[in-house]
């Protein structure tokens, strides 16, 4: 993660020379006497091309020092959202060293091609007005444009595709009610032997639907010991997820009862038997498995029931098959659902009294199914989050490169907009002329941007079992909406060229 942000980070930061590339070229037809007169009274190109290039140095350490400070103010924000807790390391030499070498080499970067642009005029063309700064000089400058937009775009794309598929994870059915749950470790001197008792108390609060024990949370699957069965291939090792349970455990959890029946106290037999998900009756591939056996540590054990799959872990991974068999003497956890109807605050008001009873030496400590359910997600909306910020940061960057050089292009088409104007062109019609040359700009981008967006996702979404699919609508909105800024961060600029009055622009003709 660090590396694919890493990564990132320079394409925004590949946006920003970029604009300085694109604005210092811009401004060429301004500083292009400055370079004649220096070549005419003795300059050398080397010596102008370290001019432009200090000037681009001095420019990235100005930059330096306010990002330092941006940093500082937003790192406990970054840290929130990163789920990290970093800070700067002031002190480190290693950290200046690091910092200065990426400065410089970004200055050096963004200002090697206006030096040598700029440097390589011809005094004599430049002093007669005759220096290039019509069509053929701007491509270098639409090319950036399109690069600009290009990584902006595959970047809002990316960003859509990452919470599609934390939202179709999120939308997968669990098979049970997480809503509710919450799991208490009683792996302690003071709780043996008294569940019992604890579950009467914990029932009389009014607060408690129902409770049980396990060996593992609802959001977890142990897996230990190999497992056999009639007809199983010899050369195939099975070791399936088991989870010892007592009597109440499906009641509490609302797990979903496919075929057979659930754990009973009716049935002393149930010690011995066991319940298993779908997942592992496609594994053993039964029929009809109830009535079946399985052999586990040695001993037969008599199938009584199928459950519906639960997800009990990543939520991107197909289900594990899963036996769950009645031993309350492994289970060290237990699982409380608060009644339906009462608040959680409400609920565990009255619960920890009872625990405390129980166990006086310790504090109670709980954990939330909705919210270890919830911690699956976080890694996918880490990333969300963060390409969410540099998507944002990387639109923002192209849209102001765009409003300078709309700027620049529109001061320097002022007299072509004044002789229009005169000869009867209406606002609308020199909005249009100025504005579609960025249109085209920004549609040749989401050309590129699609595809290559459409891979490197299609990519990441192969790691998981269980993904979204990529649909067309992904692709055309941000493209919509880039146009869309395209239009307003150009229009303001086109708008107030075609209102200035034609007297002014023309007056010195």
């Amino acid at each position: 993660m660090v590396w694919l942000f890493g990564i990132i980070g320079v394409f925004v930061l590949l946006l920003a020379c970029i604009n300085f590339m694109n604005l210092s070229t811009a401004r060429s037809e301004k500083r292009s006497r400055e370079v004649g007169i220096r070549k005419t009274i003795g300059s050398l190109r080397w010596q102008l091309v370290v001019q432009f290039l200090g000037e681009s140095l001095i420019m990235a350490l100005l930059a330096l020092l306010l990002s330092l400070l941006m940093v500082h103010l937003s790192l406990p924000l970054f840290n929130g959202l990163s789920d990290k807790m970093m800070a700067i390391s002031w002190g480190n030499p290693v950290f200046w060293l690091l910092i200065l070498a990426f400065t410089l080499f970004t200055g050096l970067v963004s200002g090697s091609y206006p030096a040598f642009y700029l440097s390589g005029f011809k005094p004599i063309k430049v002093l007669k007005g005759t220096v290039n700064t019509g069509r053929t000089a701007t491509l270098p400058r639409k090319v950036l444009v399109v690069v600009q937009f290009t990584v902006s775009v595959a970047l809002i794309i990316g960003t859509c595709i990452v919470y599609r598929q934390i939202q179709h994870a999120s939308d997968r059915p669990v098979g049970y009610t997480r809503e509710g749950l919450i799991t208490v470790d009683m792996n302690t001197p003071d709780f043996n032997g008294h569940y019992d008792a604890l579950r009467n108390d914990l029932l009389a609060t009014g607060a408690v639907a129902d409770m049980a024990q396990s060996n593992s949370a609802p959001t977890e699957v142990w897996s230990n010991n190999i497992v056999e069965w009639k007809g199983k291939d010899p050369a195939l090792v099975v070791s399936p997820g088991t989870i010892a349970v007592s009597h109440d455990f499906g009641n509490t959890l609302g797990w979903k009862i496919k075929e057979g029946r659930d754990f009973s106290r009716r049935f002393p037999s149930d010690t011995g038997a066991f319940i298993l998900n779908e997942s592992a009756v496609k594994l053993t591939g039964f029929k009809d498995p109830v009535g079946q056996t399985i052999r586990w540590l040695n001993q037969d054990h008599l199938i009584i029931g199928v459950v519906k799959d639960m997800v009990m872990e990543s939520p991107y991974a197909p289900i594990r098959p899963t036996i769950f068999h009645l031993n309350p003497n492994w289970a060290r956890l237990i699982t409380v659902r608060i009644k339906p109807g009462m608040s959680l605050q409400a609920g565990l008001a009255k619960i920890e009294p009872v625990f405390k009873k129980y166990n006086p030496g310790s504090p109670f400590v709980y954990k939330l199914t909705d919210d270890e359910y919830a911690k699956k997600f976080s890694d996918e909306r880490r990333i969300g989050n963060l390409t969410t910020v540099f998507a944002i940061l990387a639109i923002f960057i192209s849209c102001l490169g765009l409003f300078g050089l709309a700027s620049f292009v529109a001061g320097q088409r002022t007299k072509e907009i004044g002789i229009r104007k005169v000869l009867g062109a209406s606002v609308f019609n020199l909005w249009r002329m100025l504005s579609k040359d960025f249109v085209m700009l920004v549609v040749i981008s989401c050309a590129i941007a699609i595809p290559l967006a459409w891979y490197f996702l299609h990519q990441w979404l192969q790691q998981y079992e269980y993904r979204t699919t990529i649909s067309w609508w992904i692709f055309i909105l941000p493209a919509i909406g880039a146009l869309i800024l395209t239009l307003v961060t150009v229009t303001g600029q086109a708008i107030k060229a075609a209102l200035t009055n034609p007297v002014k622009s023309l007056k010195t003709e």
